[in-house]
């Protein structure tokens, strides 16, 4: 049984400059989540909780998630104030009673939550697949997205783990058999 972490799909990400191809990782993420539900898998959203005046501040705008995503009722949410979605937070106790074959990432920002949430989630002892075309950022002032993108999806591929890391892209995990 899979589990899938939805990583700070938020409406504050809408902020500034555009994300690289924000809405065809949306479309993934939507696809992925449905899948995982169909195979009695489970999908945890992660949502920053900005600090006061911030774009993701508790309540405000920034904090709700996209309003395009699949989310359902049966879909857990944890909420956290730091780039690792497993620090001061539920998500390690979750993953613990459910008891996932793999732990799916995928969302906002690769460089930051997206890879802290990664690295934790293989320090945890979990079996990790990152969507290699399900998470996003915007340029970053010394590295286009597609390349930090890029990047991001090498190295967790060569991360040392206890157990396993793979990097696939949301079309070869939908090509799986359930």
């Amino acid at each position: 049984m899979d589990v899938i972490v939805v990583v700070d799909m938020q409406a504050g990400l809408l902020d500034g400059v555009p994300k690289h191809d924000l809405q065809g990782v949306i479309g993934r993420i939507n696809a992925l989540t449905s899948a995982v539900r169909r195979r009695s898998g489970t999908v945890i959203w992660i949502r920053h909780c900005g600090k006061p005046g911030d774009g993701f501040e508790r309540g405000s705008a920034g904090w709700v998630f996209l309003p395009e995503l699949d989310r359902q009722a049966s879909d857990f949410v944890i909420d956290k104030t730091l780039n690792d979605a497993f620090a001061g937070t539920s998500l390690q106790q979750t993953l613990e009673r459910l008891a996932p074959d793999r732990v799916l990432v995928c969302g906002w920002a690769t460089d930051f939550c997206v890879d802290t949430t990664v690295r934790s989630a293989i320090s945890h002892d979990h079996h990790v697949v990152v969507v290699a075309d399900a998470h996003t950022l915007n340029d970053r002032p010394h590295l286009d997205a597609v390349s930090v993108i890029r990047h991001h999806n090498w190295v967790w591929r060569g991360l040392i783990t206890n157990r396993s890391i793979r990097v696939a892209t949301a079309a070869e995990l939908m090509g799986e058999p359930g």
